[in-house]
């Protein structure tokens, strides 16, 4: 039998042992940093397993790549598999879940604080001599709040949410959640038009889909305090940007941190970029990616192809 997995770059950056993957029995295995569109085909050629993270398998691929019997993607977006396809093909496809929650939540707390304790303009104060030149001891020019007593909503309270809320919990933070997005009313859920003006920090954990696309824009911002913020590790087309841009250019939102743009990488630039948008950070979709997160996707991999193999597939899409 045979496997390839596509895009290890995606998942290792050299500090990984693949060995749960690679010393699976009577599988022989073909490793490639990146794959190109133009090369998929040709790469998966004779496979009955593909591991991909973020390499297209379309329609077109599948029907003439007749071999493949497993997909494993090597995330849990599977936006990249034509799953229709997959499934009228007889292809299973199975995603990684579950690996990336305490990295997450690590990443959105990092956020949160160096935006409340106002942490990139303290670093800037030191290193282009403001408080060297300042005629007191201490230089607190800039405004630091306190987590404890404030208010943070939660869209999205699956196990990252619901991580999210444990560490706000820990702070003395409250915690509100909203009603999912086209979803069903529950008693212990707030509307996003009622949460918004209520809080004081809103996180974002829920995924891009028709209902939540767009769902923080111009008139939901305006709902919010002044300053509030807002935090977004979950994707980028969540957030209207430019409305994003404007509210924090205009001091109509407290400050963001975003670490999901809607394209990625940014190639044709993005208006986020703008370093003259103040409190606003951020980071290149990197809130999952500690090696110990990484780690675990590839021992999620291996788990789902042994399950496979066995006749008891785990995480199917």
């Amino acid at each position: 039998m045979r496997g390839v997995f596509l895009d290890t770059d995606t998942v290792d950056r050299g500090d990984l042992d693949l060995s749960p993957i690679e010393d699976l029995d009577d599988i022989g295995w073909s490793f490639y940093g990146i794959t190109e569109s133009k090369d998929v085909l040709e790469r998966v050629e004779g496979s009955e397993i593909v591991v991909c993270n973020k390499v297209v398998m379309d329609r077109e691929t599948l029907k003439q790549a007749r071999n493949i019997k497993l997909i494993v993607v090597a995330a849990t977006g599977t936006n990249n598999i034509d799953l229709a396809a997959a499934k009228e093909l007889g292809v299973t496809v199975c995603n990684v879940r579950g690996y990336s929650t305490p990295a997450v939540v690590q990443h959105v707390y990092t956020l949160i604080l160096a935006l409340t304790t106002k942490l990139p303009q303290y670093i800037d104060a030191t290193e282009n001599g403001a408080w060297q030149r300042h005629p007191h001891f201490c230089f607190f020019d800039y405004p630091i709040r306190e987590l404890r007593g404030l208010v943070l909503g939660i869209v999205g309270y699956g196990a990252l949410g619901k991580g999210v809320a444990d560490i706000a919990r820990a702070f003395g933070m409250r915690v509100k959640v909203c009603q999912r997005p086209g979803g069903v009313a529950r008693p212990d859920r707030t509307p996003l038009h009622e949460l918004l003006p209520q809080i004081d920090i809103l996180s974002l954990h829920c995924p891009l889909t028709n209902e939540t696309r767009g769902l923080i824009s111009e008139k939901e911002i305006a709902l919010m305090k002044k300053d509030a913020i807002l935090i977004n590790t979950a994707r980028g087309g969540i957030v209207d940007e430019p409305a994003l841009a404007r509210a924090l250019a205009n001091g109509d939102l407290g400050g963001a941190g975003i670490d999901v743009l809607t394209e990625e990488p940014p190639k044709h630039g993005n208006v986020l970029l703008d370093s003259n948008i103040p409190n606003l950070i951020v980071t290149p979709h990197i809130a999952w990616a500690t090696r110990e997160s990484r780690q675990r996707v590839v021992d999620i991999v291996a788990d789902i192809i042994i399950g496979f193999l066995r006749g008891d597939p785990r995480n199917i899409v």
